[in-house]
């Protein structure tokens, strides 16, 4: 019998890679440990995200700055806020972050996909996922496929982002078989600086990336298989303590995560000091 394949998606794998037991708790432990309280940087970014998809769901007559307000507020995600007076706050920077950026987009033109969902499978993995946008440019052979990923965290992002980024190489690769057409460049597009880091893929540098992909599969299938068979889940899931712990929805669930401090839910929003996890 063939080996069944692994369903995923970006997030899922991402939450193995940075800690097993984590995604012990999100996708193994049924019924799961409670979360901790919501976040004000995912709700920013919630915000922002839709916002912009929203953006494009206009008629391009009606794509103006002016529009932004009313998007926005029809978005916004209100949790994990300190308080009213910090809420604010946040709007009228991310407010500032989409007039900026809207600047910059030709309403004319729409993206070939926005939150488009592709999918496809190799000799391990059924994958999936929903990229922010898929644009259609010109390209020395004819159009080609550029992913496009916002960012809204504090720091900014360079190119080794770009090119490390397990993400955005799987939306190119699942997106070049979707639509037919090379998908080789990825970038992404941080709002609060107004860069975008970019990196154009190979052939062999996205096969790389799905390699990647594949090992974590069948290290998470093996973990798996061990909880099936009467294994300690702790053994086949370690922690991975280090800084994210304090911002670990299940902190308070990990014996080593509850030995970390744990950060306040707006904290992302109020000191730029302090070190985040990867945030939208």
């Amino acid at each position: 019998m063939p080996e069944r394949l692994f369903v995923c998606t970006p997030s899922k794998l991402g939450t193995y890679a940075d800690c097993p037991r984590r995604y012990r708790y999100s996708y193994v432990d049924r019924p799961a440990p409670p979360k901790g309280p919501p976040w004000a940087h995912n709700s920013l970014g919630a915000s922002v995200h839709t916002a912009l998809r929203n953006w494009y769901a206009l008629p391009p007559e009606r794509r103006r700055p002016e529009a932004l307000a009313g998007l926005l507020k029809g978005t916004w995600v209100r949790e994990g806020y300190r308080d009213d007076e910090q809420e604010r706050s946040a709007y009228r920077r991310a407010l500032s972050w989409l007039e900026s950026y809207v600047a910059t987009l030709d309403p004319e033109v729409d993206p070939l996909g926005v939150e488009r969902v592709v999918a496809v499978k190799t000799a391990v993995l059924a994958f999936n996922g929903r990229a922010d946008r898929i644009d259609s440019r010109p390209g020395p052979a004819g159009p080609e496929l550029v992913i496009v990923d916002y960012k809204t965290g504090r720091t900014g992002l360079d190119v080794d982002d770009a090119r490390g980024s397990q993400a955005l190489a799987l939306y190119a690769y699942a997106a070049e078989r979707v639509f037919r057409r090379p998908c080789r460049r990825v970038e992404l597009h941080h709002l609060p600086t107004g860069t975008v880091a970019g990196h154009d893929h190979t052939v062999e540098s996205l096969a790389r990336q799905v390699s990647r992909a594949e090992e974590t599969a069948r290290d998470i299938m093996a973990a798996e298989r061990a909880v099936a068979d009467g294994g300690d889940p702790d053994e086949a899931f370690p922690t991975t303590p280090g800084p994210r712990c304090g911002w670990c929805d299940y902190r308070r669930s990990c014996p080593a995560g509850a030995q970390a401090p744990g950060k306040e839910p707006w904290a992302a929003i109020e000191r730029p000091s302090d070190a985040l996890p990867g945030q939208e």
